[in-house]
């Protein structure tokens, strides 16, 4: 294999890990099987994203990142290489990722520098023969650590890698033989947390809960333990305290992100059951003239199919064809005919609100399920586009999905 087909590969995992890389916690749980090098590559990714924060702080220069980044790189490459290499904390939310950035091209170099020969493209390594090599590996680690217990980035790589594994009373010692360290670390905290809570059958009041607020004290903007605050706080129908931890991580989430797109319809959701239609946080001004306003009726033929305590959504979207919704306003099915007016004040997202657009998209849903989120049954209408600023709009529901 050539440095420069090694090089290409490495440069495009970087980029596509640039573009792909913003972890996002919404989802819990961990996967059922591993791949050694997806491990090695969630280990590369950390450190990349460790490097980057420190850059942005300032407590890094460009040419010292750009050394660094270089020696990640190339141990990201020996890595792929050699069977028996220690390994280095990882991040669970960059699995997803990780598969498409750089576990695939990973996978390839192994298997080539295995065969040594072209062919070695079409061969495909086993399931059973990678999770033999991770366990392998993790026992490794194990082995390592008894004979150096102080090595506390260590130990968290192991308690990372016996979730992965669901291997959670091992993974529960490791986290355990980190002593004080874990009280200072919000990442480990709330991975912690999540493991506590995945044994208690997703419950995490509690101990969870006291880590996962311990995190927040020491990052109040960290993603994970937003996430698990939040999701505690749903579970027991503290709407309030739902969109005190969800608003701001819905600030932290990419809005054109499909997790992003799904907390702000959850959170429309949340505002409605709350009494409140606006973020409590930092409720936007309208500006002048930013609102569309108009009429939602229901087609005759469609009237047998309502109930009126259904919900009643009416969204305002980028005319460019993004989902994130500018203004959420919700009601109920009894309202129709609804007059309605959509402004800064029903935004989901300080970041992405009708003021900013210049034209936009209104649709009226009746929704079967109660959610925001398309589902069977539902009844809608859709405008044609629109410029922010229109009034005596009318929209009328005529059209029921599959």
């Amino acid at each position: 294999m050539t440095p420069l087909f090694l090089g290409l590969t490495a440069l495009l995992s970087i980029v596509a890990l640039a573009l792909l890389g913003r972890p996002l916690l919404l989802r819990r749980g961990v996967g059922r099987a591993v791949s050694r090098q997806a491990l090695n590559a969630a280990i590369y990714g950390d450190q990349l994203a460790e490097l980057e924060r420190d850059r942005a702080a300032g407590s890094l220069a460009q040419g010292d990142f750009e050394q660094a980044r270089s020696e990640l790189q190339r141990r990201l490459l020996e890595d792929a290489q050699v069977a028996d290499v220690e390994p280095r904390p990882a991040r669970l939310p960059w699995q997803a990722l990780v598969l498409l950035a750089v576990v695939l091209p990973s996978a390839a170099m192994v298997t080539y520098v295995w065969l040594g020969k072209p062919r070695a493209q079409q061969a495909s390594v086993e399931r059973d023969e990678g999770a033999a090599q991770i366990e392998q590996m993790v026992a490794g680690l194990a082995a390592r650590l008894e004979q150096n217990p102080d090595d506390l980035k260590g130990w968290g790589m192991l308690a990372r890698s016996y979730k992965v594994m669901r291997r959670f009373d091992e993974a529960e010692r490791a986290f355990g033989r980190l002593g004080d360290a874990l009280y200072s670390d919000p990442t480990l905290l709330a991975e912690y947390a999540d493991l506590l809570a995945v044994r208690a059958n997703g419950d995490l009041e509690g101990k969870p809960l006291q880590l996962v607020q311990q995190a927040l004290k020491l990052d109040p903007k960290h993603v994970m333990s937003l996430s698990l605050a939040g999701t505690a706080a749903y579970n027991r129908g503290d709407w309030a305290a739902t969109l005190r931890y969800w608003e701001p991580l819905a600030a932290l989430l990419p809005p054109d992100a499909e997790e992003g797109q799904a907390l702000a319809t959850t959170l429309a959701e949340v505002r409605a059951k709350a009494g409140v239609s606006a973020p409590t946080a930092a409720k936007p001004a309208a500006a002048g003239g930013a609102s569309v306003a108009g009429e939602v009726r229901l087609a005759p033929q469609l009237k047998a199919k309502v109930s009126g305590e259904q919900s009643l959504f009416v969204f305002a979207r980028p005319a460019d064809g993004g989902r994130m919704p500018l203004a959420v306003l919700r009601a109920r099915a009894a309202d129709l005919p609804l007059k309605f007016t959509l402004d800064d004040s029903l935004a989901i997202s300080p970041e992405a609100r009708i003021s900013g657009a210049g034209s936009v998209q209104i649709e009226a849903r009746i929704s079967k399920s109660g959610s925001a989120n398309p589902g069977p049954g539902d009844l809608f209408g859709v405008s044609k586009t629109v410029k922010v600023g229109a009034t005596g709009l009318l929209l009328v529901i005529d059209q029921a999905a599959p």
